[in-house]
């Protein structure tokens, strides 16, 4: 097993996740099921963090002190931890939430069409499949191709993961 720090680009939580492996960790984010526990993105990066290198438990310790002498910080000498992340102002975590609501509402009223979604879409525009709310998956291309063609569609605004990945 693995650890990793990982940060939200959206709100730049930070948070710590375990994965079996470091290719684990790439496929989990390729498909986009890592989700930050705060506000739910899934553009989750690793962050910055310090390596953990043990050593070899008959091996002496070079750092360590002999002497009675006070450690650096015993001598009034700071050291200082690494700064974390400035947590996102109470307002935008407002609004961020106030959207995942409502994202979450049309959600619940809409049917997940997987990789299908821009033929169901297509279809119903054209009258060949009877109207209803859906949600899926649709490349850029396809975004584009069904807006060109006069299809109401609309982006996800927080990324989803699909009903039949989630862990």
């Amino acid at each position: 097993m693995i650890v990793f720090d990982l940060s939200c680009c959206l709100c730049e939580h930070r948070f710590e996740t375990w994965f079996r492996s470091s290719a684990d960790f790439a496929q989990q984010q390729t498909r986009g099921l890592l989700l930050c526990p705060q506000c739910g993105n899934n553009n989750v990066q690793k962050a910055v963090m310090a390596p953990a290198v043990s050593r070899k438990g008959n091996s002496a310790d070079p750092q360590r002190q002999t002497s009675d002498e006070p450690s650096p910080a015993m001598s009034g000498k700071q050291i200082s931890a690494p700064a974390a992340p400035s947590p996102l102002p109470a307002e935008a975590r407002k609004v961020l939430s106030a959207f995942v609501d409502m994202q979450r509402e049309a959600l619940s009223k809409s049917r997940w069409v997987g990789p299908a979604f821009a033929d169901q879409a297509r279809a119903m525009h054209y009258g060949e499949q009877e109207p209803e709310l859906i949600h899926g998956q649709a490349s850029a291309k396809q975004a584009r191709e069904l807006a060109d063609e006069g299809v109401e569609v609309a982006p996800i605004l927080f990324p989803l993961a699909p009903p039949d990945s989630v862990n």
